[in-house]
């Protein structure tokens, strides 16, 4: 009986200490008037009597959301979760819908209208506007995917104290949706989007799109595409004069260990994490094509434990400085 009590007040106490820490974070809305529409996010702010180190999280491709889901892919939420891991460990963070995403549809409402420059102007912007509260110290820019990227072309202007990748791709893009398709798709179709592709990086857009393929190659996201082929994204990242940290898991299917290890190689100081057996959205999910595409539907699936630790340790590393 002695011993079920001390159990049951050990339960009781451990109940109560997560809640007083969670009750120590302040969530809140936050958005940014960036004077051609506004942006709107949320922010993560442990209580603190000092300054606390802020991520500006970048989410990736497509209509991915602040929280790190896609209408066409998925709810995982797998941004959300990594906001509350820093969190829990006095780092506050911001992560926003990009323009013409979820909340901050209506700053551009057209993807016509839609450009790498533009999502780069805007992290530059979210990032001035982190630096004016007296209640954030160092600024690290942390970028999922193609996130990665926009945030190697605005740290500089950014003034960022650092940089981390987490699953972003060395190549440019064109070459990854090559090589991406080049598993998918039959021959005739095949040759029909490597000439779209060859078109696009050239800067011409091309119309002629057959129904299968519309879905990457459609009329009105040719513009965006334009200005993602434009860009280098181990060459944006050989430029950085901040610490940089690369993350990459050994079972992404979308972005490969050997990017990981082209970025560590055009940028030699650099710090490469590779966490074996984590995918895309950052779980721990075997090699299994099923499983992998179920993850990207799981809210419930916990982060890989070494993403965490990695990115602490690394941010633990930036403040100390």
């Amino acid at each position: 009986m002695m011993l079920k009590l001390i159990v049951l007040s050990l339960t009781l106490f451990t109940g109560l200490a997560c809640s007083l820490a969670q009750a120590t974070v302040l969530q809140r809305p936050i958005s940014l008037d960036t004077g051609n529409g506004e942006l709107f996010g949320s922010l993560l702010l442990p209580k603190s009597d000092t300054p606390v180190p802020v991520v500006l999280i970048i989410s990736g491709s497509g209509p991915t959301d602040r929280d790190g889901n896609n209408p066409e892919g998925g709810r995982n939420d797998s941004l959300k979760r990594l906001a509350w891991v820093l969190a829990r460990q006095n780092i506050a963070s911001v992560r926003y819908d990009k323009r013409g995403v979820a909340a901050s549809l209506a700053a551009t409402p057209d993807e016509r209208n839609l450009s790498v420059e533009a999502y780069v102007a805007d992290a530059v912007a979210w990032s001035h506007k982190l630096a004016a509260d007296p209640r954030l110290g160092p600024l690290i820019l942390l970028g999922h995917s193609e996130g990665a990227l926009i945030a190697s072309l605005a740290a500089p202007q950014a003034n960022a104290a650092a940089v981390i990748s987490v699953a972003g791709s060395a190549r440019p893009i064109d070459q990854v949706l090559r090589q991406q398709l080049s598993a998918r798709l039959p021959p005739p179709l095949m040759l029909r989007s490597n000439e779209l592709l060859d078109s696009l990086k050239a800067g011409r857009p091309d119309p002629n799109v057959p129904p299968q393929l519309q879905v990457i190659f459609r009329p009105s996201v040719q513009p965006y595409l334009m200005s993602l082929f434009r860009q280098d994204p181990a060459q944006a990242f050989a430029a950085l004069k901040m610490p940089a940290l690369i993350i990459q898991g050994s079972h992404d299917i979308q972005v490969s260990v050997d990017d990981a290890r082209q970025l560590k190689a055009a940028k030699p100081d650099a710090e490469l994490a590779l966490i074996k057996g984590m995918n895309h959205v950052m779980r721990i999910v075997p090699n299994d094509v099923k499983r992998q595409l179920a993850s990207y539907k799981d809210p419930n699936l916990p982060l890989a434990a070494e993403l965490g630790t990695h990115i602490l340790r690394f941010i633990g590393s930036i403040v100390a400085h």
